[in-house]
């Protein structure tokens, strides 16, 4: 879903958010590491890239709180560095609009980041079992649920939401732009030529043929319904004019947290589902993560 924007997305941040500075200057203020990490659960290595922040590399003992950011579909983990994203958060950090963190974008691949139907792609395990623990054993991560955000946008909204939904003692703040939710699963058949897209990009993770069960089985709001929420920070946005109707997905979200009394933050804007859509509010999911780590009670000695 994302890549036909990312050609345009450096362009659009100018625009967006505000003076960027795209000078060599600029980029001193932080650095982005790509590497990747082994799997014994998946089987393979999986890449990744992390934004580290500008006194990462001087301030040896500091330690620092850390965002996953979910690419959506489409993308990769280098969804922050080849888009420009990296200037614009940068931007941030030398503007002083945003504190210190580290932020980690995996490659999800079309998972939707959750064990899939058939049991052969156990993301979610991987990503909690491996990944976490091996990120924030490497990089000079606080320890502890208060230091720790997850995000994304499209698939990784829809993967965000879930992992958070499922397992919120493990994170402070979870957000998300256009999340993939969808206030009613379409009919989707193989019968239907237009649908067959849709089908193999969905039958990686929900099963082939399509099993709208375990779609409604692993759903962010199915969780919310009866999951414990208590002191997760909720983000959500979505543009009013979404090209997959996403909006109305996040909407009915946004009405189930409010009739159980959960708090979130939920906005609705002017915009479709495109990366200039993305540039233009990533800043207040950051910012919104960032407060949170600000606020959040620090445990040093407690386990990751």
């Amino acid at each position: 879903m994302n890549r036909m924007w990312r050609s345009g997305f450096a362009a659009l941040l100018v625009a967006c958010a505000g003076s960027l500075l795209w000078s060599s200057a600029a980029l001193a203020t932080g650095r982005a590491e790509c590497v990747s990490l082994p799997s014994k659960i998946l089987a393979r290595t999986v890449p990744y890239c992390v934004l580290l922040p500008p006194s990462y590399d001087a301030e040896k003992t500091r330690r620092y709180p850390i965002l996953y950011l979910l690419h959506g579909l489409g993308d990769n983990e280098e969804m922050l560095v080849h888009s420009g994203g990296m200037n614009l958060v940068e931007d941030l950090w030398e503007q002083r609009e945003l504190g210190e963190f580290l932020i980690v974008t995996p490659a999800g691949g079309a998972s939707f980041y959750i064990n899939s139907r058939d049991g052969k792609r156990r993301y979610e395990d991987f990503f909690l079992q491996e990944f976490m623990p091996g990120i924030e054993k490497r990089y000079r991560a606080q320890a502890g649920r208060g230091s720790r955000g997850i995000a994304g946008i499209s698939m990784g909204g829809y993967g965000a939401l879930h992992m958070a939904f499922r397992h919120p003692q493990l994170f402070a703040a979870v957000g998300a732009h256009s999340a993939a939710l969808m206030e009613k699963m379409p009919n989707i058949s193989a019968e239907n030529s237009r649908q067959i897209g849709r089908l193999r990009v969905l039958g990686d993770a929900f099963g082939s043929p399509f099993d709208p069960a375990f779609w409604n089985q692993n759903d962010p709001e199915a969780i919310a319904r009866t999951a414990n929420l208590a002191g997760l920070k909720i983000y959500l946005d979505c543009g009013s004019e979404d090209d997959y109707g996403f909006d109305a997905g996040a909407a009915a979200l946004d009405k189930l947290l409010t009739s159980r009394r959960i708090p979130h933050e939920f906005h609705l804007y002017p915009g479709g589902h495109n990366w200039s859509y993305f540039a233009e509010h990533l800043p207040a999911l950051l910012k919104f993560h960032f407060h949170v780590f600000e606020t959040a009670p620090v445990h040093p000695n407690l386990p990751h």
